[in-house]
């Protein structure tokens, strides 16, 4: 009968719980050196001209330091893992002190040298023997304890003991196996019955159930991206084909994100949002919808795109934050959403919003405010001038040489100095674009080819090997990668790919592949638009000539390979032979009549089959006669061989 066993249970449970403990710890510990030893560059806290000077200290504020440890589920973590690692140091000691799958040494137990010569080994097993046994040692210990003395003492005096402990491991000689269940036997106490059960209850109904639960009503609530499928449906019951850059606003408010912290429960917060609406109302079309939360997420963000942040209260500017803080991932389900509907131009306004997120502009706003130091006067002063100087746009201001670039004059040193640097910092992009034919002998592209559409994009910007930094947004709390978003579509306003690319390196390749359409003359519109910076999107035209597939040369079977359609698949096999054994158990009179009439009734996949291969004999026949010398040079080549 099998028995439970302590020891395999501590080796089993020691086991299990290091799955847990181990990559926790790993985690815990990647946590804590963010917090505490994580470098500037890792959290984005880089001031590369003044005006990201406060940005940088804020994210290091923010980002460093016990708050960051503060969230209910890295506190949960943690707790559950030193209980976990409490655990593991008691089995380790448990199994030290009970376990038996430790290599017997009589010299260890004995307490005596290696090699230690007779006299000694029977001095010390005197006094252990003295100390431990069980008629002067009470300890329940003293007796498994003087059991292992005597086994020790006997394996290093009895000649045939020794021989076995030295052959086999134990003076008993070669043990057999033992199969025993790894649970601990303490379970099998009459006095821990009603704990046993309360715990088992505890766990099964009530601890695991709720596990399941929190995890499934947490997983069920969001989808791709990180990103609620309630904000997914609200963002597909309000967006359309129609739909402008200016109504977007509104639209990002009612994310399913922030809905609980964007409702005004105190007088204070509807006094502020009446406030901030009377700044930012110029500016902000009238809203559609007359909802407490729609309205305070749509002033509030506004306030940021209007540069108006500084003046929301301490819980407004967190509440901005918390808005901010998902908007690329929401902006990107709104660009899905888009893409699945096939709204080209919604998505290429959802592109827009959010660069003008990123830069805190809006569509009034000229894009040199991108510029550091920038106000109205400046961009006044850039717009005026000879032609060669003249800039109305980011894009243009950047082709200016940096001698001749206007705006500055009246600045400080350190204030041009920091202009030259943001204007070093945002990409100058070449793109290259070419269709082509994978594994095509020409340049032809006929209907239904499966294309490719290359799109080469070089950052002027960067030496050779370096890689693309942070985006340059002074307004934008957190950090922000640099990337690109490639839109191909029709001139119908359909989508046929919309694609983000983050590779950051100097010459990035993004292919495009899709199939050819019918016989004509195509322009598709190829945009590419960075994720942060306004005036430097590119739109480029893709043309195509495609040909009828029909003049393609026919492609001919082999006559070997026509012979192997032929034959019967194993399916096929393994059907006739069922029919087959079916048609052996008949009767003997059924057979009789069927040899006298000569007529073998068919099944239906013998004829299926039959009628296969005289269509194909006939094809066979119709192409012979239109191409003889080619069929009868292909039959002398088989011939021959």
């Amino acid at each position: 009968m099998l028995e439970y066993d302590n020891s395999a249970f501590y080796y089993f449970a020691l086991s299990t719980i290091s799955f847990y403990v181990f990559p926790s710890w790993y985690s815990i510990l990647k946590r804590l050196r963010k917090a505490f030893l994580a470098k500037d560059a890792e959290i984005g806290a880089v001031a590369r001209t003044s005006t990201e000077k406060a940005k940088a200290a804020e994210l290091k504020k923010t980002s460093r330091g016990f708050q960051t440890l503060k969230s209910t589920s890295f506190l949960v973590n943690t707790t559950l893992t030193i209980l976990a690692s409490l655990i593991i140091v008691y089995l380790l000691v448990s199994l030290s002190q009970d376990g038996e799958v430790h290599s017997f040494d009589p010299y260890h137990i004995l307490g005596v040298d290696t090699g230690a010569d007779i006299k000694s080994i029977k001095r010390a097993y005197k006094t252990l023997s003295l100390k431990y046994h069980p008629d002067k040692c009470k300890d329940p210990s003293c007796e498994p304890m003087f059991m292992m003395i005597a086994k020790a003492h006997e394996a290093l005096t009895d000649v045939t003991a020794r021989e076995n402990w030295e052959k086999y491991g134990n003076p008993d000689g070669k043990q057999s196996l033992e199969v025993s269940i790894g649970l601990p036997t303490l379970l099998l106490d009459t006095n821990n019955r009603n704990l046993i059960l309360m715990v088992y209850l505890i766990i099964m109904v009530i601890v695991i159930p709720s596990v399941v639960y929190k995890y499934y009503s947490d997983s069920s609530k969001y989808g791709e991206k990180n990103v609620m499928y309630e904000t997914y449906s609200w963002y597909h019951h309000n967006l359309s084909e129609h739909t402008l850059v200016k109504t977007l606003p509104e639209i990002f408010a009612g994310s399913a994100e922030f809905r609980e912290d964007n409702m005004p429960r105190t007088q204070a917060e509807r006094d502020e949002v009446t406030k901030v609406m009377g700044l930012v109302r110029s500016q902000m079309l009238k809203p559609k919808m007359n909802h407490p939360v729609l309205i305070k997420g749509n002033c509030f963000l506004h306030a940021h795109l209007l540069r108006n942040a500084d003046k929301l209260s301490d819980e407004g500017r967190e509440s901005l934050k918390d808005m901010l803080r998902t908007s690329n991932s929401l902006v990107e389900a709104m660009i899905s959403i888009c893409q699945h509907q096939n709204w080209l131009q919604t998505a290429l306004n959802c592109i827009q919003f959010g660069q003008y997120i990123t830069q805190a502009c809006w569509i009034k706003d000229s894009s040199l405010l991108q510029l550091p130091h920038f106000t109205a006067e400046e961009v006044k002063h850039c717009e005026k001038g000879k032609a060669a100087v003249k800039a109305t746009t980011l894009a243009q201001y950047l082709k200016i040489p940096d001698d001749q670039k206007k705006g500055i004059a009246t600045m400080t040193d350190e204030q041009k100095k920091d202009v030259m640097k943001c204007c070093s910092l945002i990409p100058d992009l070449t793109i290259e674009q070419k269709i082509f034919v994978d594994d095509d002998e020409d340049a032809k592209v006929y209907e239904g080819d499966l294309l490719t559409v290359q799109v080469t994009l070089t950052r002027n910007n960067l030496e050779e090997g370096e890689k693309a930094g942070l985006v340059h947004a002074p307004h934008f709390p957190f950090p922000k990668n640099e990337a690109w978003w490639i839109v191909l579509g029709t001139r119908e306003g359909k989508i046929i790919s919309a694609e983000k690319v983050t590779d950051p390196s100097r010459v990035v390749e993004h292919n495009i592949k899709f199939l050819a359409p019918e016989q004509g003359e195509y322009e598709f519109d190829l945009h590419v638009m960075s994720n942060a910076y306004l005036s430097l999107d590119q739109k480029h035209k893709v043309k195509l000539s495609t040909l009828d597939a029909s003049v393609l040369p026919e492609y001919k079977v082999h006559p070997e390979d026509a012979e192997l359609d032929d034959e019967p698949t194993l399916f096929e096999e393994m059907l006739n032979a069922n029919v087959e054994e079916d048609s052996d158990s008949d009767d003997d009179d059924s057979d009789d009549e069927s040899e006298e009439e000569g007529i073998k009734e068919l099944t239906a996949a013998e004829r299926k089959k039959l009628e296969l291969r005289n269509a194909r004999q006939k094809a066979a026949a119709a192409a012979g006669d239109d191409d003889s010398d080619d069929d009868s040079s292909v039959e002398e080549v088989y011939n021959e061989k």
